[in-house]
């Protein structure tokens, strides 16, 4: 049984709810308004300056003015609106549901023949706050770059996954598959620079390695044949297509020694996003509106989709109560329908956290039927934990909470005629695997029961990991500011070192980072898990490729990453199932 795609069960009570949002804007976005007029970002003042601009005063000035006048002249229409619309955040379902009808290609077209079957899956923060909030993060313009992030996923995803096998002329070893060969013109993107790019061909170079190390895959070249213009009105211009090769062994050596176990995961950093995700999880789309902008970019693509996740108002968690002024943040596009869904809120935020109802969100996903009769389903949970530094308990505590929520979603919701074919966990965990002051959360027991491909123990990443947290300040410089810049900043270490957030010292004490022969990661708090154990007997999981993806820079300050699961049946050790396929 689908969800029903309304938040309320009554229509009438859904229409009173956006009469009160719609009495509630105005003095909401006069205030946002008010305060981002007073605040630039290092790309707008670095603007100014070459412009040489002098009216940026008076237009503070003068808009400060205007906008605290329209907020005072509406702020009592507002305080009708929230008295209309605070009381029916109890009846509301924390979530909406999109179902867009979409034709997509069979997953089990290939699973009789071969009793295999592979599941991507993307999780990104996109710190889609109101744009006065978000600009404390270096970011402006929500709007404009939901828009524009939701083309550009849609741009990656809808791309064929095609693999093919070449010869390396400079080495011994054969060059893997590449993800894509295929020319693809797609919108443009909120760059920070004035400069052309040519469409990608992309090839995942797995040049023969020692024994531990990962096979290392590159896509250069970004396949938006247009110029970067970080203008107010953020109109690209276009330019003249022009068809080009460019090979991952031309790039910078920084990423080539990225070490893993011999015949391992692909990994690939990658100016475009892995074609073919089943499944996509975002954090931080606190704002309504770009949330509904980013469901109208995605919902054509994969059919189904989940926004504004989470509780407003006064919402009782367990034994506290707060007030919650924005939602979760988290958003979910699927592929396959949802066949159930729940959420929970995080009752021990503390802070400016407290002020958002970050949580857990856990569904069920239709995949397809085995012949058998056996229907395949999927579990997916994404989450968004406590960001303070220095707040390990509470982030702890959190991580228990999922730990049971997830056990109870998953009980209540098995099913006896199902086949559970993956089990995953992602989102912003907000902590990361290298800082001392991370010590408490990494010691969870939650990595006993979810595999981190990217962890090689408690406080230790592989070699190959790269950290997902930029420097906010350096967002929009040159090496950073398109995506085929930052692809070679994360495959070169030393640019890492002054472009990624650093790891976090415990207590003020001297930091020692890295450990001698290891190499310089950066802060990896965006996690994408898994585990087997709660899957349906003799299927087994490995990790086809893990992904970083560059496509958003200057869009927001985390990279979103990328996991690629094959998922085998056993034939050998299910002879029922012999009989079945």
């Amino acid at each position: 049984m689908s969800l029903r795609e309304s938040s309320f069960s009554s229509g009438f009570a859904g229409a009173l709810h956006t009469l009160g949002w719609v009495l509630l804007f105005p003095c909401f976005w006069f205030l946002d308004r008010l305060i981002a007029v007073c605040i630039s970002t290092s790309l707008e003042r670095r603007q100014r300056r070459e412009e040489e601009c002098y009216l940026h005063p008076l237009k503070v000035f003068f808009g400060s003015i205007l906008f605290l006048v329209l907020f005072l002249v509406s702020a009592p229409i507002a305080l009708l609106g929230f008295l209309l619309w605070a009381p029916l955040q109890f009846a509301r379902r924390p979530f909406s549901y999109l179902r867009v009808s979409v034709q997509t290609e069979s997953r089990n077209a290939g699973w009789d023949a071969a009793g295999k079957i592979s599941f991507g899956f993307v999780s990104a923060n996109l710190c889609l706050l109101p744009d006065s909030l978000a600009r404390f993060n270096n970011l402006g313009h929500s709007q404009r770059r939901a828009e524009v992030i939701g083309r550009s996923i849609a741009q990656g995803v809808s791309r064929p996954h095609i693999r093919i096998l070449v010869d390396s002329p400079s080495s011994c070893g054969t060059l893997s598959a590449s993800s894509s060969l295929i020319p693809h013109t797609g919108p443009a993107l909120y760059g920070a620079t004035n400069t052309e790019t040519q469409p990608a061909v992309v090839v995942q170079a797995a040049d023969t390695t020692p024994d531990g190390e990962m096979h290392k895959t590159s896509v250069v070249g970004a396949s938006m044949p247009t110029s970067y213009d970080h203008t107010d009105n953020l109109h690209p211009s276009t330019s003249q297509q022009q068809p080009g090769f460019t090979n991952s062994t031309q790039q910078k050596d920084g990423g080539q020694r990225r070490p893993c176990t011999s015949g391992g995961p692909a990994l690939d950093v990658s100016t475009l996003f892995p074609a073919n995700v089943d499944i996509v999880c975002l954090q931080e789309v606190f704002d309504k509106r770009a949330a509904a902008k980013l469901a109208s970019a995605l919902g054509p693509v994969f059919g189904h989709v989940l926004y504004d996740v989470g509780v407003y108002a006064c919402q009782p968690c367990h034994v506290y109560c707060s007030f919650k002024f924005f939602n979760s943040g988290l958003f979910l596009a699927s592929r396959h329908p949802v066949l159930e869904a729940q959420y929970h809120c995080f009752p021990n935020g503390r802070g400016e956290d407290a002020l958002a109802a970050k949580g857990l969100l856990s569904v069920k996903v239709q995949i397809g039927h085995q012949k058998a009769k056996k229907k395949m389903v999927g579990y997916f949970n994404c989450i968004h934990l406590h960001a303070p530094e220095g707040d390990g308990a509470i982030r702890c505590d959190q991580l228990d909470m999922v730990t049971e929520w997830i056990e109870e979603f998953q009980t209540v919701n098995r099913q006896e005629d199902e086949m559970v074919v993956f089990d995953v966990l992602c989102g912003d965990f907000n902590f990361d695997n290298c800082s001392p002051d991370d010590c408490l959360e990494q010691n969870h027991s939650l990595f006993n029961d979810y595999t981190d491909p990217c962890r090689a123990g408690p406080g230790k990443e592989k070699p190959w990991v790269i950290g997902t947290l930029l420097q906010q300040p350096t967002l929009y410089e040159e090496n950073v500011n398109t995506p085929e810049n930052l692809q070679m900043t994360l495959e070169d270490e030393e640019l890492r070192k002054v472009y990624l957030a650093p790891p976090v010292p415990r207590d003020a004490a001297p930091l020692v980072y890295p450990e001698p022969g290891e190499p310089w990661v950066g802060r990896r708090i965006d996690y994408l898990l898994y585990r087997e154990h709660t899957l349906s007997n003799h299927l087994q999981t490995d990790v086809e490729e893990f992904t970083y993806v560059t496509q958003l820079a200057g869009l927001t300050d985390h990279i979103p990453v990328g996991l690629r699961l094959n998922v085998t049946l056993d034939l050998a050790g299910d002879p029922a199932a012999v009989q079945t396929l």
